[in-house]
C-alpha cells in the first residue's frame, strides 16, 4: 500500500515535471545570475568622465561638475567650480584643466592640491566676472592623475579628446611636480598642440630653451631650480669654503636632479665632497633615510661647514632637519638652504620644531609668499618685478574660494592663481575679434609675447616670459622656517642679482 501511494503521487508524469521545474529554479537561477555577472562588464564609473582603472581603487579622469574624487577636503572648492561652470552658456567658453594627483594620500600633497585648486578657482571667477566682459569665459575642470601621477596616460588621453566642442579645451595648468610622469604628460599634451602652464614645476629639464624645444607650447610661472639657486647665492653670499652639499642619489626625479646640479655649480671649489643619501622610490615614504641622516650629521660636525645646501624632497628634508637638531656639535650654528620643497615644512606635523631652536636656521627659495609684496618697516616693496596692487587683488579674489581663510604661507594658492591668469591671458590674446573662442593652435604660440607691457601682473610677481616660455628674472621670496614652525618671509632675491628693469624684456640669448 505505501509503495502504491508513493508511485501514484510522487512518480506520476505531472509530479516528475513539477520536480524538474523546481530543480531548474533552484539550480538555474543562481547559474543565470552567475553567467550574467561573468559576461557583464563591471561598473567602474565614479562620476561623469571619471572611473576606476582596472587594478586600481582610485577614481581617475576629468570632471567639472562638482565631483571631489572621493577626497572630502576638496568638496567645497569642487562645488564652487561646479557652480561657476553651471552659469556658462554652451557657446561662450573655453575650458582650462587643472592636472594634479588629486587622490594622493600624502598629507603634504593633499594640502598642496587643495591650495592650488583654490587659487585656480579664484582666478576663474575673476576672469568670468571682473575682467570687463572679456571673452571667452572660462570653464574649469579637475583632472586627476592619481597617486604618484601613476595614471597620467589615461587622463592625458581624455584631455586630448576634449579639444573640440562642447569642451573646447584650450589649456592645461597644474602639472605641479617635477617628476618623470609629469615630464611625459607635458610632452604628450604639448605634442598634441595643447598649451600647458606649469605651476610649481621647477626642474630645468622640463623646459624649452635654445636648441631644444621638446615641449612646444609649455610656459611656466615659477623660476627654474637654477634660478632658485642663483637667487639663494645672491641672497646668502655663501662662502663655498664653509659650505657642503647633502644630496639624494636617486635619479629620475627632475626636481632633485636639477637642484643638486645647480647647488653643485654654486659650490665650485668647496673643500668637501657631497654627503649622499638615497630616498625610497616614492619619496613621500619615510623609508630608512632617517638613519642615514643621523650618520651624516656626525660627518657634518667633523667639517668646518656653516652652510648646508640640501637637494632632496620634503620628507627627507624634514628627516634631515630633525637629525641636525639632535647633532653632537650643538654649540655650532648651521644654516640649511634648499629649494621650494621647503614650503611643505610649515604644515608637517612630524617636524621636530625644537630642532629650530638648536642654533639651526632653515631657509628656502619659495615660489610665492603673502608678505613678499607687502611693505614693512625697513623693508620697502621693490619698484619693479611685482606690485602691492596685484597682490591685493589676489587677496580679494582668494577670499571667495573658501568659507574659512585660505592658507597662503606655502605660496601654492598664489602661484596657481598666477598660472591660471597666464592661461587666461593667452586664451584671450589668441581669440580673434568677433570670435567666441580661439583655435587650439593659436594659444600655445602666445608665450613669446608675454613680456614688456604685455606681461602678466602676477600676485607672486611679474611674469615676463622669454621666447621659450620661461619666466625671466622672476622674484624669489626667501623664507625662513621660524622656531614656532611658521614660514617667515625674509626678503625677495633675484636670479639676476637685482629686480628687472621697468621694460621687463629678457636679454638676447645668442
Amino acid at each position: 500500500m505505501p509503495n502504491r501511494l508513493r508511485n501514484r503521487y510522487l512518480f506520476t508524469p505531472r509530479q516528475k515535471l513539477f520536480a524538474g521545474l523546481i530543480a531548474l529554479v533552484v539550480l538555474g537561477v543562481p547559474l543565470f545570475y552567475g553567467i550574467r555577472a561573468w559576461v557583464t562588464p563591471e561598473d567602474r564609473s565614479c562620476a561623469a568622465g571619471v572611473e576606476r582603472p582596472q587594478g586600481s581603487a582610485e577614481c581617475i579622469g576629468v570632471n567639472g561638475d562638482g565631483y571631489a574624487f572621493g577626497v572630502p577636503g576638496l568638496a567645497e572648492v569642487a562645488g564652487l567650480i561646479q557652480r561657476e561652470n553651471a552659469t556658462l552658456k554652451p557657446d561662450e567658453y573655453a575650458t582650462v584643466a587643472v592636472l594634479l594627483p588629486l587622490t594622493s594620500p600624502d598629507p603634504g600633497m593633499r594640502v598642496k592640491v587643495l591650495h592650488e585648486l583654490q587659487g585656480a578657482y579664484a582666478r576663474q571667477y575673476r576672469a568670468n566676472h571682473e575682467s570687463n566682459s572679456e571673452t571667452p569665459k572660462i570653464r574649469l575642470v579637475l583632472a586627476n592623475t592619481g597617486k604618484g601621477n601613476a595614471h597620467w596616460q589615461t587622463t592625458v588621453e581624455q584631455l586630448k579628446g576634449m579639444t573640440d566642442a562642447p569642451a573646447r579645451l584650450r589649456a592645461v595648468t597644474g602639472v605641479a611636480t617635477s617628476s618623470t610622469p609629469i615630464r611625459q604628460a607635458v610632452a604628450a599634451l604639448t605634442g598634441a598642440g595643447i598649451a600647458v602652464v606649469g605651476t610649481t614645476i621647477t626642474a630645468d629639464d622640463i623646459a624649452n630653451g635654445p636648441g631644444h624645444n621638446l615641449y612646444p607650447g609649455l610656459a611656466r610661472v615659477s623660476p627654474t631650480n637654477s634660478d632658485e639657486a642663483k637667487a639663494l647665492a645672491h641672497f646668502g653670499k655663501v662662502n663655498a669654503a664653509k659650505a657642503l652639499l647633502v644630496q639624494d642619489t636617486r635619479t629620475g626625479d627632475h626636481y632633485t636632479d636639477t637642484l643638486k646640479a645647480a647647488f653643485a655649480a654654486s659650490l665650485k671649489g668647496a673643500p668637501y665632497e657631497p654627503q649622499l643619501f638615497t630616498s625610497p622610490p616614492d619619496p613621500t615614504e619615510e623609508g630608512t633615510t632617517a638613519n642615514t641622516f643621523r650618520q651624516i650629521t656626525h660627518l657634518i660636525c667633523d667639517t668646518r661647514a656653516e652652510t648646508v645646501f640640501f637637494a632632496g624632497r620634503h620628507t627627507q628634508l624634514r628627516q634631515f632637519i630633525n637629525a641636525l637638531g639632535a647633532r653632537g656639535c650643538a654649540e655650532r650654528r648651521f644654516t640649511v638652504l634648499t629649494g621650494d620643497e621647503g614650503s611643505y615644512l610649515g604644515g608637517d606635523a612630524r617636524l621636530n620644531r625644537a630642532a629650530l631652536k638648536a642654533r639651526l636656521t632653515v631657509r628656502y627659495a619659495s615660489l610665492a609668499h603673502p608678505d613678499a609684496w607687502r611693505p614693512a618697516p625697513g623693508r620697502p616693496v621693490p619698484a619693479t618685478g611685482g606690485s602691492t596692487v596685484a597682490y591685493d587683488t589676489f587677496v580679494g579674489d582668494i577670499a571667495r574660494a573658501s568659507k574659512k581663510p585660505v592658507a597662503l604661507a606655502d605660496g601654492q594658492a598664489i602661484i596657481a592663481y598666477d598660472a591660471m591668469a597666464t592661461a587666461v591671458h593667452a586664451i584671450r590674446q589668441a581669440t580673434p575679434d568677433k570670435a567666441a573662442y580661439p583655435e587650439l593652435a593659436d594659444v600655445p604660440v602666445q608665450w613669446p609675447q608675454v613680456k614688456g607691457s604685455l606681461r602678466v601682473q602676477g600676485a607672486s610677481g611679474w611674469i615676463c616670459l622669454d621666447n621659450f616660455g620661461n619666466p625671466y628674472n622672476k622674484a624669489v621670496p626667501i623664507v625662513e622656517l621660524a622656531q614656532d614652525g611658521t614660514q617667515r618671509f625674509v626678503e625677495i632675491a633675484w636670479p639676476e642679482g637685482r629686480p628687472p628693469a621697468e621694460s621687463c624684456l629678457p636679454p638676447g640669448q645668442g
